[in-house]
């Protein structure tokens, strides 16, 4: 089997996805868009790249002479296959010598529309063929294609090694389960809220939409068809068992349709009543419960976490900001368990107690996030975004163009200058000081940790030398735990202006309770590196350098100062 890696590259909006020219200086590209897709193919190992819907330097993604043949081809020696997004090409000539290998979705959406003959009308079909047989295009080029797409094939299907495969087993099931688990991160726990204690609950109300409603339905690409999906209301109630009642109070309405893409999840979430009546309903339950756990966040309808649209604020929808200060109100124990792919508004933070990242977990969502609020699993994820309070307090918005400047060319093409740079994320939090909602790396445990000083092998190191760092960390609580430890780098003085300090490295450690381990980092100067966009080439300039060890981008627990000399 082959992983596809997707959608290459900076394709980063969905408004106007297939006509949206993005404008960014190269060291952006290079320093921010791009490090993912090279690990990918140089350290992954990646047989197949799809390219993106956006355009680049006025060249679609999937047939785009700089992103595929220069990059991708060119400077990472790329020997796998790139495949179009469905509908992605537009352009025969380009299709042919631009890099492209494979063409899908362009003429039939594989189901009724353009099923008799489409693929004949492919820009790589009969329009390739004509070209060549009237002599205006060569093969070589086609050769290529054939031979990446023959490789592919090798590696896969005709592999006579190859191992036997399974779907739905016991295993995988286990797997979602645990990933499920370490990926949910524990935004907030104050006065130790959670994990919830049935020695001391005789009720637990849960209360939101998505406590109930499939989220493997929807999406656009990302919707499934599982064999099952336990939901956090039913993985809560599983868990809980005889031990305590769970109620259950709807909060609000959102999308209570059951199809998407032809898919049908089978559920039908409709309820006619008023939002007034609903919050009354659910805010009696909560008066009368030990916890009160909402499930509610985003879902994979048009304009929240789903494709070809983007949302419409960063807020949460369907009124749900008004249920949980209801709720706040109505009980001191209240747990929100935010179910999104993405960063949300928090204007009751301060009322809310407990604040669960809970992601889409798949198949085992409802066992996942029960082990967490349950306590049966310390979480230990972190967040690989920021959360900001606005988004005012993000550079692409701030200075930004979104979404984009529609040009008078007579063209639908819009163009979008990413005016921001390299400063997104935590390195613009950091540059324009800042608080963000909930900091890049951020998540909290059942447990506590201990950092100890941080200590460097070297003082100083000369170009393509390397260095380690050294630290312990103890685990000064009553249970179990890991941690996630991340290395952050500063480049105290650059010619080019950079960020003040950059993720360059991280480790998990598991620790029972009372237990030190000593945590190890090894960096070479790529680490101290930017790209200097004149000269088109990584640069590690002579210097002082300084180090930064913390449980997040803003939780730092030491530093050490080095040179390159």
């Amino acid at each position: 089997m082959a992983a596809c890696v997707k959608h290459y590259a900076l394709n980063n909006q969905e408004v106007n996805r297939h006509t949206t020219n993005v404008i960014v200086d190269d060291r952006a590209l290079y320093e921010i868009y791009l490090p993912a897709f090279k690990a990918a193919v140089q350290e992954g190992k990646a047989w197949a790249i799809m390219g993106s819907y956006n355009l680049y330097k006025d060249q679609h993604g999937c047939h785009n002479q700089y992103l595929l043949n220069d990059i991708l081809k060119g400077e990472w020696g790329f020997d796998g296959v790139v495949i179009s997004d469905w509908g992605g090409v537009h352009n025969t000539q380009q299709a042919i010598t631009n890099g492209l290998d494979m063409e899908f979705g362009s003429w039939t959406n594989g189901l009724s529309n353009g099923a008799s003959n489409a693929y004949d009308n492919y820009y790589l079909a009969d329009p390739y063929l004509q070209l060549i047989r009237e002599g205006k295009v060569g093969t070589k080029e086609l050769d290529d294609k054939v031979r990446r797409i023959l490789r592919l094939a090798y590696r896969t299907n005709m592999d006579r090694n190859r191992p036997y495969g399974s779907l739905c087993s016991d295993a995988h099931f286990a797997a979602a389960r645990q990933i499920g688990e370490e990926g949910i991160v524990l935004l907030q726990n104050k006065n130790n809220v959670l994990p919830i204690d049935l020695n001391r609950a005789k009720k637990i109300a849960v209360i939101g939409e998505n406590a109930v409603k499939m989220m493997t339905v929807g999406g656009g690409s990302s919707s499934l068809k599982v064999k099952y999906e336990l939901s956090p209301l039913d993985g809560i109630r599983r868990r809980v068992g005889d031990k305590a009642e769970v109620v259950y109070a709807r909060g609000y309405v959102g999308d209570p349709s059951g199809e998407y893409n032809g898919v049908k999840s089978g559920q039908d979430l409709e309820d006619s009543r008023s939002p007034e009546e609903l919050i009354a309903e659910a805010v009696a339950v909560a008066r009368e419960a030990d916890y009160v756990i909402f499930i509610g966040g985003l879902n994979k309808s048009a304009h929240q976490d789903c494709e070809d649209a983007d949302r419409k604020e960063l807020g949460l929808s369907y009124g749900q900001d008004q249920v949980i200060a209801a709720l706040a109100q109505a009980n001191k124990n209240l747990i929100m368990v935010n179910i999104s792919g993405n960063a949300i508004a928090m204007p009751w933070v301060k009322e809310v107690p407990a604040i669960v990242q809970a992601w889409y977990l798949g198949s085992e969502a409802g066992n996942a996030i029960a082990s967490v609020l349950l306590g049966d699993v310390n979480p230990a994820g972190k967040l690989p975004f920021t959360f900001p309070v606005s988004l005012q307090d993000v550079g692409a918005h701030q200075l930004g163009e979104y979404p984009g400047t529609p040009r008078n060319d007579g063209s639908n093409l819009v163009d979008e200058k990413y005016n921001e740079s390299i400063f997104v994320g935590y390195r613009w939090a950091d540059k324009q000081k800042t608080r963000p909602l909930f900091s890049f790396g951020h998540g909290l445990s059942y447990t506590t940790f201990e950092y100890g000083k941080v200590t460097a092998d070297k003082k100083a190191i000369v170009k393509d030398e390397p260095i380690t760092f050294t630290l312990t960390v103890k685990n000064t609580g009553d249970r179990e735990g890991a941690e996630v430890v991340q290395l952050y780098i500063s480049d105290k003085k650059s010619s080019l202006p950079r960020p003040i300090k950059e993720l360059k490295g991280f480790q998990k450690v598991y620790l029972q309770p009372g237990e030190v381990k000593q945590v190890s980092f090894t960096i070479g100067t790529d680490a101290l590196s930017f790209f200097d966009d004149g000269k088109h080439e990584w640069i590690a300039e002579p210097g002082q350098f300084e180090t930064l060890v913390g449980a997040s981008s803003t939780d730092i627990r030491g530093k050490v100062v080095f040179e390159l000399k």
